[in-house]
């Protein structure tokens, strides 16, 4: 009578072994190729205590997830000092000392933690502190640029003054600092951008101290589009003012429509890079220039990031604008 129960045990056993090895034999690989190294590695003394680091991205056989920044000093070993997201580039490393000489490398890092060997080390020595340094330097002037091809531009602008020195000039694309080069370069060849997109470039000086002088003029540039993109849809000439209103000022937005075949209903309004309002014509959409004014009610020298972008024919949004910065009684 017990019989038939050995029988089935035997059967659960075979279909649990079969389970088992069919299991294994659809197991994923594991992945052990690491990323390339990144190249282009520089580092860059913004002050007599921080150094800016940049280097170029990296690629995997499934994706870089991060990188890793090591720092040398002297005879010692490599010491981690940060960890960054794939998305970043760039890294500013506090907390040194001055007149002292530091190398620099960065890892790329994968989903599986294999890391990249070490870049190819950059080494900077950080300039000698410069006591009661409070002046910001001036401003850089005369700021132009040229494109190179869809993803670089190539910016030049002419030198700042410096109660101390100039150390760096910082490149700013709209609000975030992108790129930084010594303080005797007046020239930066900015890489990593997107064919066919309106990029927004704004220079600052900085002294040993880290006081950094006022933006700019700002220099708009499209890339080259992609072969077989179709035409930007990004309003062009954008231009602000501001007047003060009783005790409210008024801002008024001009610029020059997009071509995109019919008739755009709508603008959606970004300041400081959050969308603030839709502007939506009350009859026929204006052509040509259209106009819009935009009251608010903060004090003089509030300061804003606008930009702007069509809605179009089809229903989707198109392009952003260049941005423009307007400081509200100025």
């Amino acid at each position: 009578m017990q019989r038939p129960h050995t029988i089935a045990a035997s059967a659960c056993t075979a279909a649990l072994l079969l389970a088992a090895l069919t299991a294994c034999g659809s197991a994923p690989e594991a992945d052990t190729s690491a990323p390339t190294v990144p190249s282009h590695v520089t580092a860059q003394a913004g002050s007599a205590t921080s150094v800016h680091v940049m280097w170029e991205r990296a690629s995997d056989n499934k994706a870089v997830t991060g990188y890793e920044v090591y720092r040398r000093t002297g005879e010692g070993g490599p010491e981690k000092v940060k960890s960054l997201p794939a998305a970043r580039t760039m890294t500013d490393i506090d907390g040194l000392t001055a007149s002292t000489s530091y190398t620099f490398t960065v890892r790329a890092r994968d989903a599986a933690g294999n890391l990249s060997a070490p870049s190819t080390a950059a080494t900077v020595t950080t300039p000698a502190a410069t006591p009661a340094d409070h002046g910001p330097p001036t401003r850089p002037s005369k700021v132009r640029g040229t494109v190179d091809g869809g993803r670089a531009v190539d910016l030049s602008w002419n030198r700042s003054t410096d109660d101390v020195g100039v150390t760096a000039y910082d490149i700013y694309q709209e609000d975030s600092r992108i790129h930084s080069v010594p303080g005797t370069a007046t020239t930066a060849h900015v890489t990593g951008l997107r064919p066919g997109t309106v990029y927004t470039f704004t220079v600052r000086a900085r002294d040993a101290a880290d006081n950094s002088s006022p933006d700019s003029e700002a220099v708009d540039l499209t890339t080259a589009s992609a072969p077989g993109a179709p035409a930007s849809t990004a309003p062009t000439d954008l231009r602000i003012t501001n007047r003060a209103q009783g005790k409210e000022y008024a801002i008024d937005l001009d610029w020059e429509q997009p071509e995109t075949g019919g008739e755009i209903p709508a603008y959606q309004l970004f300041m400081d890079g959050r969308p603030t309002t839709t502007i939506v014509w009350g009859s026929t959409p204006p052509a040509g220039r259209a106009h819009y004014r935009l009251t608010v009610t903060d004090p003089r020298g509030t300061r804003y990031s606008l930009k702007i972008r069509a809605k179009l024919p089809d229903g989707k949004w198109g392009d952003f604008s260049a941005q423009r910065t307007v400081v509200l009684g100025e």
